[in-house]
């Protein structure tokens, strides 16, 4: 017997039994075909997904080895088999903004180049790196063509709280860097319509959402008032992005400084006519800034000061005897100590026709003329309008009280109302306009 049992062992040959999840599923020879099988396939799942770190779903195959006579082993079958039965992931990155979930990507990198590259699109063109990048921005004003500004970011950043979580992931819902910007951008929200009704206007479907036309009007963009349609859709309500980003620049405005008018009075010239004697030359002063935006809209501006580059020289006019009423073309603050807390003109965002000021409540007319309103106006609360018989009108909004009337003359510096907050106004402030002709103008350029 000894030598048959010397015979059955030298022809008894290991394999190795195959298990799925504790399931038999077959055998094979050596555990070196299995290993050949998993480079196989992960090789083809990196071919399939070459944007995607794939890893095979691995954990649940075993195996145990076996001893038999001449054993029949058909490896082949079996891993066939496993190969039909193996799956795989996509290594992945979920990107979570103040807990919530925007997208999945492959990795962290690929997230941060995203938020890299959306915070990108909030930097003013021509800025770079935050501190001291400097560059000259020509921007549009409509008083002065030849005012230039100057911008520098402070600072760039993100409001939300972003993490990031590693998960398995499909390979098919991986997002691109573009695809996780476009997701860090767009809300899930959808945008509140309003369809215009007979007697609508701009500013009554504003104020019907708690907005300013203006803002309505940055929400569709070509909309002019004269063309409102009874049953156009408008968008009142952009949805928020999940994402905001917060950027500070300081800028540095040049503003023309308009010559001061020296008038004589002359008995020869006749009562309104007038001849310039010496031309004026305009001056230059340099106004500073700090700018706050959200997703590139402004929500707080802040005036740094000013300080005169170049001093204007005045224009002398020999004037006939004047008339009772008639402005001298020559503006003072209508507010002692003023502060300025909104400048003049359409650029961050947003169109304004005057200057807003804070400081002592008491208001003074900017120059003698004649009250043309005293009233109430849409949006503007109570209003006092003086005509000064020159060409020139000023407008102070928003008082709390008026103290002159319709038709009234006023002295330049005559206490004429009270700052308040009326009509659409955040705080107490005094809108302040300058028209010439009725077209506004910066009265930076005026005040002294």
């Amino acid at each position: 017997g000894f030598v048959g049992n010397q015979y059955v062992a030298a022809n008894t040959v290991p394999y190795y039994k195959v298990y799925v999840k504790g399931q038999e599923v077959g055998a094979i020879q050596n555990e070196d075909q299995l290993a050949a099988l998993y480079e196989n396939k992960s090789q083809a799942y990196a071919e399939k997904y070459p944007d995607a770190e794939m890893v095979l779903n691995t954990e649940a195959i075993t195996t145990k080895i076996e001893k038999a006579y001449k054993a029949d082993v058909d490896s082949k079958a079996t891993l066939t088999k496993l190969d039909g039965m193996l799956t795989a992931y996509a290594k992945g990155v979920k990107v979570m903004v103040d807990g919530q979930e925007v997208g999945i990507v492959k990795d962290e990198d690929t997230a941060k180049a995203a938020i890299k590259a959306l915070q990108k699109e909030y930097i003013p063109e021509g800025q770079g790196q935050p501190a001291g990048w400097t560059s000259s921005v020509k921007k549009t004003s409509a008083s002065s063509a030849s005012n230039t500004s100057k911008a520098w970011l402070m600072s760039v950043g993100v409001n939300e709280d972003i993490s990031y979580e590693e998960v398995k992931a499909d390979p098919n819902k991986l997002l691109s860097e573009e695809g996780a910007l476009q997701a860090l951008k767009e809300s899930k929200e959808q945008p509140i319509t309003y369809t215009v009704r007979e007697g609508d206007s701009l500013s009554s479907i504003a104020s019907q959402f708690g907005m300013t036309a203006w803002e309505v009007k940055q929400n569709n963009p070509g909309t002019r008032e004269k063309y409102l349609q009874i049953g156009d859709t408008l968008q009142v309500t952009a949805p928020k992005a999940p994402v905001t980003v917060t950027t500070v620049e300081k800028i540095v405005e040049q503003v023309t400084i308009e010559p001061t008018i020296v008038t004589r009075e002359s008995d020869e010239l006749k009562a309104g006519t007038s001849k310039v004697v010496r031309p004026g030359q305009s001056g230059l002063k340099q106004m500073d800034f700090q700018i706050t935006k959200e997703n590139g809209q402004v929500i707080k501006e802040e005036w740094l000061g000013q300080k005169v580059i170049k001093e204007s020289v005045p224009e002398v006019v020999l004037k006939g005897t004047k008339v009772v009423g008639e402005g001298t073309g020559q503006f003072t603050w209508p507010v002692s100590g003023a502060i300025l807390t909104s400048s003049y003109g359409g650029r961050w965002g947003r169109m304004h026709e005057g200057i807003d000021m804070g400081g002592n409540r008491d208001i003074k007319a900017s120059d003698e003329g004649v009250v043309t309103f005293a009233g109430q106006q849409n949006g503007y609360g109570n209003v006092i309008i003086i005509d000064h018989g020159n060409g020139y009108q000023t407008l102070y909004g928003h008082l709390s009280s008026i103290g002159v009337r319709s038709g009234q003359v006023v002295r330049q510096g005559e206490s004429i109302g009270v700052m308040g907050n009326t009509g659409r106004s955040t705080g107490t402030h005094l809108h302040f306009e300058i028209r010439k002709n009725n077209v506004p103008q910066n009265p930076m350029t005026y005040l002294r």
